[in-house]
Order: structure tokens, then C-alpha cells, then sequence
């Protein structure tokens, strides 16, 4: 089984004929969707009693609804086969969870599915996330169906991963593409741990995949208003106000409604009403977004949220801005510290080589945004200083080891 490079083996990628390697098909076939609780009591069971890691992955229903809920969870492990559970019809998973307690979970990116496996009660304690592992071992493309071709040979049906995951019934293509999903997980998640061996890096990985899955869950997002869509476009801050007060709007409806808040509508429309000011309804339903198919009521609501921002004093309105915990952006080093923009030029060219260097992204050998900390304020131009900074941003002991003497040298050249 080949592990590097990303090409597909050479006994199974293709024929010599160059024909394409046959589309995988579920060993036992789909497996019935779990929507009950006796059928659930059976699930745990035969995966409790089962052995090895149990590949984990979820659907949800992005771009549809709202928020980010899961609405299919896909399992597999040996001894159990695989299983498709409806956290519609089973809304606590957390018997599940508890029952693989202490199992090591394999995952594919696991930071976008553990959110949503949290609510439903489901929580590793340990994990192996094969898209993180593809990345530290320098592979080039690292989407589940690239990494399950360039590993295992296999070609995994493609098409459904963007669809809407809270139809019900859900359509039988839609559920082979789910149980794909997890069928060949632990096999790639082996192939991955034999070749991050090989390169050195295995421990490294585990030191990664140990701080995903002790990670406490991340706190709510402060003025999420502020992160729609052309937002740059914005300056004044009575229009700061209305995109404020539309964005909550539709986010009070989109809950309402549990359809995605780009359904009710879209950020192009916000930023169109702010910047324009619209004095009335008609003038509102001139603007993009604001068109034809709106009904009256609908328009009246949203001019009503203009007019209330209209009726703000200055102290109601928000400021052109927020705080920024930690260094200004990079742009504007060069201008409010220019020895700080040297700092983190050398210090980014020394990162730069080392990743090359170790074949792996920049981003996952140092978070970007430990760099600039430390060269913003930096310590003492010594190892245990430069050590002790990158361990007090979050960053693994092997980021640590690895990035510290290269940091040092680059802080005292730029010194010097």
C-alpha cells in the first residue's frame, strides 16, 4: 500500500488499459437509518462490543438550515459493520458516546464535526484525524476522496456532500455516499500512521490530535454582525447600525424559521441597504436584493429595521471597529513599528524553510499568529525565552522544538 506523494498504487489505481479504478461500494451494503430508540439500544451494543478504532463523520445541512446540527452520523468499527444513525429521530447520542469512551475515534477534519457531535452528546476522549495526519505528512491534495485514492487505490462516490442532509426520507444514493464515507476511514487512518512513522512524525500527530480532542469548545463569536460579506465597504457608523440591526433581524427569523440566514437574506442586500440609507419602502425595493419576488410584509420589516437605526442617538450606534486582542494587522507594522516589520518578515522566511524543509503547510508546523506575537513583543533573543512564548500562545511541544531555533536566529538577524 503506497503512502506518499499522492498518487493512487500501482495494483489498484488503474488497469493497464488506463481505465479508472471501479467506484467503492459498501462490503455489506447501506445500512438501514437508525431513527429509534431500540433500534439505537441495538447499535451501542454491537459497537461497544466491537474492537479497534470506530471511524466517526456527520452530515449536516449547511446552507439550508440554521446553525450547524447534525442530521446524519455515520459509523464504522470492527466486529459492528456500519452503522447510520438520525439524530432527528435519536436526539441524544450520548449512550453512544459514553459506550466508545476511551475508543479512539478517527475522524476526517475533525475540528468542522465535533461542534456538532458535541450537541447530540457524543465526545472523544481520543481521535485520529486523517485529513490533519495527510496534511503533517506533506501530502498535496487532503479531501477525504483524494486522500482514500492517492493511500488506498479506491474512488469514492462524489456529488452529495453539499446537499441538503435534513430531507427526509433521505435518498438511498445519498445514503451509500454517507456510509462511503466511513468504510475505508480506518484503513487510510492506518496506512497514514505507518507512513507519519516513517517520516519522523507520528508523535508529532498524536501531540496534535491529543489538543483537538481536549480542546474546550470555542467561545461565541463576539459581534458577529460585524464578519457579513463586504463589511469593508462600510464606514460611516450609522451604517454600521443598520447592518447591525438587519443582520439580527434575519438572524432572529432565520432561528425562527431553522433555515439558513443567507435564505432570508443575503449579506449583499445588508450592506446594499446600508450604504444607500433607503428613506422608504419603495426606495428599498429598488436596491439588489430587495427585488420583485419580496412580498410587502417582508419589505416593511426591513425598512422598519433601517428606521429604527435612523432613530439612534450616536451612543446607541457601534463604533467603526473593534478591539483586537493581540498585534494590529501585519499591514500596518511597517508604518507603527518597523522593526517589528523586519521581525516578522525574517521570521516568516525562516518558517517558510523549515516547512518546506519538513513538508508540511506553514500553518500547521506554527499558528501564524504565534509568529506575529512574538515578533510584535518579543522576548529575549534566547531559546528558553522563544520557548517559553510559543508554549504560552498554544503552541505543541514539537511546534516548540521545532520552530524555536529557527525563531531565535531570525529575531537576533533582524536585530542585527
Amino acid at each position: 500500500m503506497r503512502t506518499t506523494g499522492g498518487a493512487p498504487p500501482d495494483d489498484g489505481g488503474s488497469t493497464d488499459s488506463g481505465a479508472p479504478t471501479p467506484l467503492l461500494e459498501p462490503r455489506e451494503g447501506i445500512p438501514p437509518v437508525i431513527a429509534d430508540e431500540a433500534s439505537l439500544a441495538e447499535v451501542i451494543a454491537a459497537f461497544a462490543a466491537g474492537s479497534g478504532p470506530v471511524a466517526v463523520d456527520a452530515e449536516r445541512a449547511s446552507g439550508y438550515r440554521y446553525g450547524q446540527r447534525a442530521y446524519l452520523v455515520q459509523l464504522r468499527r470492527e466486529g459492528a459493520g456500519s452503522a447510520l444513525i438520525d439524530p432527528v429521530g435519536c436526539p441524544d447520542l450520548s449512550a453512544l458516546g459514553e459506550a466508545l469512551s476511551g475508543v479512539e475515534w478517527v475522524l476526517h477534519a475533525a475540528t468542522q464535526d465535533l461542534p456538532c457531535l458535541r450537541e447530540i452528546g457524543m465526545v472523544p476522549t481520543r481521535l485520529f484525524d486523517t485529513e490533519l495526519a495527510g496534511r503533517l505528512a506533506g501530502f498535496p491534495r487532503v479531501g477525504l476522496g483524494a486522500m482514500v485514492e492517492g493511500v488506498l487505490g479506491f474512488v469514492l462516490e462524489k456529488g452529495h456532500s453539499a446537499v441538503d442532509w435534513s430531507t427526509r426520507p433521505l435518498p438511498e444514493p445519498w445514503l451509500r455516499y454517507a456510509a462511503l464515507d466511513v468504510e475505508l476511514l480506518v484503513d487510510l487512518r492506518d496506512a497514514l500512521e505507518k507512513e507519519l512513522d516513517r517520516q519522523g512524525k507520528l508523535e508529532w500527530a498524536r501531540q496534535e490530535f491529543d489538543a483537538i480532542a481536549s480542546a474546550p469548545p470555542p467561545e461565541p463569536r463576539k459581534d458577529p454582525w460585524r464578519r457579513t460579506s463586504g463589511m469593508h465597504k462600510v464606514r460611516r457608523r450609522r451604517q454600521l447600525g443598520v447592518v447591525r440591526e438587519l443582520w439580527e433581524t434575519r438572524d432572529r427569523i432565520a432561528q425562527r424559521r431553522d433555515v439558513s440566514p443567507g435564505k432570508v437574506l443575503s449579506d449583499a442586500a445588508i450592506v446594499e441597504a446600508a450604504l444607500s440609507l433607503p428613506v422608504n419602502v419603495q426606495a428599498l425595493a429598488a436596491l439588489n436584493g430587495f427585488g420583485h419576488r419580496m412580498g410587502r410584509r417582508q419589505l416593511e420589516q426591513w425598512q422598519a429595521a433601517v428606521d429604527r437605526v435612523k432613530a439612534f442617538s450616536e451612543a446607541q450606534l457601534p463604533q467603526p471597529g473593534q478591539p483586537v486582542a493581540g498585534p494590529p494587522p501585519p499591514r500596518a507594522w511597517a508604518d507603527k513599528d518597523p522593526a517589528a516589520a523586519a521581525r516578522l518578515s525574517a521570521a516568516r522566511t525562516a518558517v517558510s524553510a523549515l516547512a518546506e524543509e519538513l513538508n508540511m503547510p506553514q500553518e500547521n508546523l506554527i499558528a501564524p499568529d504565534a509568529v506575529r506575537r512574538v515578533c510584535w513583543e518579543p522576548p529575549a533573543a534566547d531559546e528558553d525565552a522563544v520557548a517559553a512564548a510559543l508554549a504560552s500562545y498554544g503552541a505543541r511541544p514539537w511546534q516548540v522544538e521545532q520552530v524555536t531555533p529557527v525563531l531565535v536566529a531570525a529575531l537576533a538577524g533582524s536585530a542585527a
